[in-house]
């Protein structure tokens, strides 16, 4: 089999780790609230440890570890936040809500798209990152890249799932949704490899500016959501142990 063969499949088994991740949605029936909370204050802890462990620190690593590089990291960052935020502002992204009583917008449901966009961002330069070390002919360095990678997108997906049942969506379309978010992958997969030469040098800008969405909407969004309905002690320790197992699986996984 080719290199390229090799790394779209490899991407594409990555990509596809997000629905296996959001199985378990089929089995939460009568959750409370008092539990989603928590389950999506988890799901915050799972992408700040992502955010930390698979964006920022790789991007100061591919960009040689300099002040020149944490201050590309840096920017990056900033401009994934103000994107992020631009996105809330002006982007018409209502068409993709549920409408509530009367054609309202639950402003809850927002919030939660916002987080998906941001998930569905940080995926790419993941997929990129896959695509670059298959690009270098270099078999063993990608697929260890797309097996780590993959097993990451696994509580990433629950994570996605479980904000959507916590706002009244089916658990099948929660699950379509998620395994969605992960499909950006291959397509950053598909890049990296065909042109690695060029897709290289900006990869630690990249994956900053989706370290920058993700806190953005972390930040912003997920966890003064959770802190609405009276459960906020709950939900900082589902923050904190989301945060301590992904940590665990990026340094484990590498």
């Amino acid at each position: 089999m080719s290199t390229l063969l090799i790394g779209m499949l490899a991407s594409l088994g990555a990509g596809f780790m997000t629905g296996v991740g959001a199985i378990p949605i089929f089995f939460t029936k009568n959750v409370s609230e008092r539990m989603l909370d928590i389950l999506l204050g988890f799901a915050a802890g799972v992408m700040l440890a992502a955010t930390s462990f698979s964006l920022i620190v790789p991007s100061l690593d591919y960009s040689g570890g300099s002040l020149k590089g944490a201050l590309i990291t840096g920017a990056g960052i900033l401009v994934g936040a103000i994107f992020l935020d631009i996105t809330d502002k002006y982007s018409p992204h209502e068409h993709l809500l549920d409408k509530r009583i009367e054609g309202n917008v639950s402003e809850s449901l927002k919030r939660i798209w916002l987080f998906i966009i941001a998930i569905t961002i940080h995926n790419f330069p993941e997929g990129l990152a896959v695509g670059v070390g298959f690009g270098d002919n270099n078999i063993s360095n990608g697929l260890t890249l797309a097996m780590g990678i993959g097993l990451q997108n696994i509580p990433e997906g629950l994570a996605v799932a479980i904000a959507l049942v916590r706002e009244e969506y089916s658990q099948k379309h929660a699950f379509l949704i998620a395994l969605l978010t992960g499909l950006v992958e291959p397509i950053g997969g598909l890049l990296g490899l065909g042109l690695v030469n060029i897709f290289r040098p900006v990869l630690p800008f990249t994956l900053a500016f989706a370290a920058g969405a993700m806190l953005f909407v972390i930040s912003d969004e997920i966890i003064p959501e959770t802190h609405q309905g009276g459960n906020e002690r709950e939900a900082t320790f589902g923050v904190i142990i989301g945060f301590i197992i992904m940590m665990i699986l990026d340094v484990t996984l590498g």
